[in-house]
């Protein structure tokens, strides 16, 4: 990682440009910064600073941090949730706001950040962005329903999108992306992803009945398209198990992970958004925050953390796939993923696999 910094992002630009952010500070009041590699360049350059506000950003419980994508004009688009320094009156209620930025138009600074929540409040686990060629940016949180019972039940909330038409100069206000009652599970994260076609992805874990911890994946199949229910993976349990999940491009579909019972999962996505049936690396090791990225040469690499926990950091550990989806070579495993982190991975234009972390 540049600079000794955790929770890496990473998205990739046609030319092979690299867009990097990651944390450093304080894990309940820290910043975030970006860097970029240019595809001649073995180095990232000097880091900029994409909260304005000291101590706006926070880290502690992994799945919390900032997400990034990459728009029209490969503009660089960042959300995160606020700490407590940066609490907002929402709704007539002090909370925690979704801050949203910007790179502008020169590539030198971001602009200042601004909270994207007018309604549907109450930020828990993870936010995410995406965004599509085409200038729209989708926002996506989850939280309490408005008008329900502030009474901590998490089958009482659901997934917020709010979108730019005009590559992020304003934003409408938030709607539920689904009216279906999954809930959502507080301390989980959820990914957000805009395929080239303008397609719009979110996966997250769902909350019904208290038990019904379900992984799912909304696809909206064209901008301001109403989002379906695509895919649901069950998992059964009473508590929140803090899971992450990714979302990528993999040709003309998209690639999905997540976590399930302690195992990572990965179902591919085609153009027509048929999803297909979910598979894992070999393997019974506990496995958390997974990412699955597509070369050019077909090849899939899938990669996790093992032994990552509250407070707690563990390893890297990877395995590649042939085009058919059938495990290629051996494991592999790095010691070192701090705590409160995870792994990036993006493939290079030549096809090589880089892992940052």
């Amino acid at each position: 990682m540049p600079n000794n910094g955790i929770q890496p992002q990473v998205a990739t630009a046609a030319d092979g440009t690299v867009h990097l952010i990651y944390y450093k500070g304080d894990d309940r009041a820290g910043d975030i910064f970006y860097v970029r590699q240019n595809p001649k360049s073995e180095n990232f350059s000097d880091p900029i600073s994409v909260n304005s506000h000291p101590g706006s950003a926070i880290a502690v419980g992994t799945i919390r941090g900032a997400q990034l994508a990459l728009g029209k004009n490969n503009r660089v688009h960042v959300i995160w949730n606020g700490s407590g320094k940066s609490k907002a009156t929402i709704a007539g209620e002090e909370a925690i706001p979704l801050l949203y930025t910007r790179l502008n138009e020169a590539g030198s600074a971001f602009e200042p950040e601004r909270n994207l929540i007018t309604a549907a409040h109450g930020l828990d686990g993870g936010s995410s962005i995406a965004a599509d060629s085409f200038g729209n940016v989708y926002a996506a949180w989850h939280a309490k329903i408005p008008g329900f019972p502030n009474d901590g039940s998490e089958e009482h909330r659901a997934v917020f999108v709010s979108r730019s038409t005009d590559e992020g100069k304003s934003f409408a206000p938030e709607t539920q992306a689904t009216t279906a009652r999954t809930g959502a599970c507080g301390c989980c994260g959820m990914r957000a992803f805009a395929d080239s076609n303008g397609a719009v992805y979110i996966l997250y874990r769902g909350a019904e009945a208290k038990v019904n911890r379900d992984e799912v994946l909304l696809i909206s199949p064209k901008p301001g398209a109403p989002f379906q229910i695509a895919k649901r993976h069950p998992w059964k349990i009473e508590t929140c198990p803090m899971s992450s999940a990714f979302l990528s491009q993999a040709g003309g579909g998209v690639l999905a992970a997540w976590e399930t019972a302690g195992q990572v999962f990965v179902s591919s996505i085609d153009s027509k958004q048929n999803v297909s049936t979910p598979f894992s690396p070999p393997g019974s090791a506990k496995r958390k925050h997974p990412v699955a990225v597509l070369n050019n040469k077909g090849t899939v690499l899938i990669v996790w953390t093992e032994g990552t926990a509250w407070q707690k950091g563990g390893s890297a550990v990877w395995q590649l796939f042939d085009s058919s989806l059938k495990p290629s070579g051996e494991q592999s495993r790095a010691d070192g993923v701090p705590v409160w982190s995870f792994v990036a991975a993006y493939a290079k234009p030549n096809g090589d696999f880089v892992l940052i972390y």
